[in-house]
């Protein structure tokens, strides 16, 4: 089996937090237990290029991602982490990722363009994937920012011969994105294959984090509750639909956890 795991963080590249701790040793222990692994992530202008010795891959890089009529050229870079026998794939853009922030400027406020960052990371690692002719059995998300993949991968790339395939597996965590997307967003997120009514629930009004999970949950294959506290209507949506869920897994257990899950998901899809 092959899994790609698309995560919003990843440490050592940004500072320790649940999603970034587990994001940084899921995939090795996945590997570790046989399967092949691919891991992407947002290049945040505060990630230290030279310290991680970030490095750009040019075959990689150079097409154009268009969002709300305007051109945003991908930019791919890879670095090691060496004791994990692992890479990581990042995804850059010089309009949305040079800021020496993450999601919030130096006063705390977030960054108006959060939602077409979160467009453009899906969008490129699903685009760079499909470039290394790579083809995932499952689709493991973290974070927020990852939450329009399973919309993509089941409307915009469902045919695709890299993704036709792939089942999706979305872990909730208790990583309130207090913003709301603006009205447009719906509009922004539209690529061929997706049509008004996949987007119905979120189509011209203000996104919570809350509308973006529920999506997310929507054209999922798998829920995982990452955090052990989640939002008690998300975790119950999830519950009360027909996906398989797993529930939080503690720390030394979560690996073989999820690994396993990955095969009920696998085999629950393809009954």
């Amino acid at each position: 089996m092959k899994v790609l795991y698309i995560t919003s963080e990843i440490t050592p590249y940004l500072p320790e937090s649940e999603i970034a701790t587990i994001s940084r040793t899921l995939p090795q222990g996945v590997q570790e237990r046989g399967r092949e692994i691919r891991t992407f992530m947002p290049k945040f202008g505060n990630i230290n290029e030279r310290r991680n010795q970030l490095h750009e891959v040019i075959r990689l890089s150079g097409m154009n991602l268009i969002i709300d009529d305007t051109d945003h050229p991908l930019i791919i870079k890879v670095a090691s982490i060496q004791a994990a026998r692992m890479q990581v794939y990042f995804i850059d853009n010089e309009d949305y990722f040079q800021r020496k922030a993450t999601l919030t400027d130096a006063e705390g406020n977030y960054f108006d363009d959060n939602d077409e960052r979160s467009i453009f990371f899906v969008r490129g690692v699903l685009e760079t994937v499909k470039k290394l002719r790579w083809v995932p059995d499952v689709i493991h998300c973290h974070g927020w920012m990852t939450a329009l993949t399973p919309l993509y991968i089941k409307k915009a790339y469902a045919d695709d011969p890299c993704f036709k395939n792939s089942k999706i597996v979305y872990s909730i965590y208790n990583d309130d994105y207090s913003n709301k997307f603006d009205s447009k967003f719906s509009e922004k997120l539209l690529l061929d294959g997706i049509e008004d009514s996949d987007v119905e629930a979120i189509k011209n009004q203000e996104v919570s984090f809350e509308d973006l999970t529920r999506l997310a949950l929507k054209y999922s294959d798998g829920v995982i509750q990452g955090s052990e506290q989640i939002n008690e209507d998300l975790k119950k949506a999830a519950q009360d639909s027909a996906l398989p869920f797993l529930d939080y897994q503690p720390a030394d257990n979560y690996i073989d956890a999820y690994n396993g899950f990955y095969d009920v998901v696998w085999e629950n899809a393809n009954k």
